[in-house]
């Protein structure tokens, strides 16, 4: 059964969302920058190429995924001992901090917040 509902509720949700793209491509834009109107498979080619372009997955709230994503990476994380949770601990701030590589993090904040002080403070001097 469900090889046949699948195919026909995925076909059935691009034309869909193809049918409320190209109204709305068709109602905003030709009036407001000139643009042709399309129809409805130029309408569900955009979609695709915005997909394609844009990512099909992993969305959500700070790209974290949905929440089946976060149960798994919990359970990976969970079953590591202390030594293999610090070290995935630095690995992950080496790889995403690594602008402030020779800065602790509280550091950083604190020295870019009393440059920014001090910015402010001389602009507000000058004026």
């Amino acid at each position: 059964m469900r090889f046949i509902f699948i195919p026909i509720l995925a076909v059935a949700f691009v034309l869909l969302v193809g049918f409320v793209i190209m109204h709305l491509w068709n109602y905003a834009l030709p009036s407001i920058t000139g643009v042709n109107a399309i129809n409805l498979w130029q309408a569900i080619a955009l979609f695709l190429l915005c997909k394609i372009l844009f990512g099909f997955g992993k969305g959500g709230p700070k790209r974290g995924g949905g929440p089946w994503m976060k149960r798994s990476m919990r359970k990976k994380f969970e079953g590591l001992d202390e030594e293999e949770k610090e070290r995935m601990r630095a690995y992950m701030k080496r790889k995403w901090c690594s602008w402030d590589s020779d800065w602790d993090i509280d550091d950083t904040y604190k020295t870019r917040d009393e440059s920014n002080k001090q910015t402010n403070h001389d602009t507000n001097t000058h004026i």
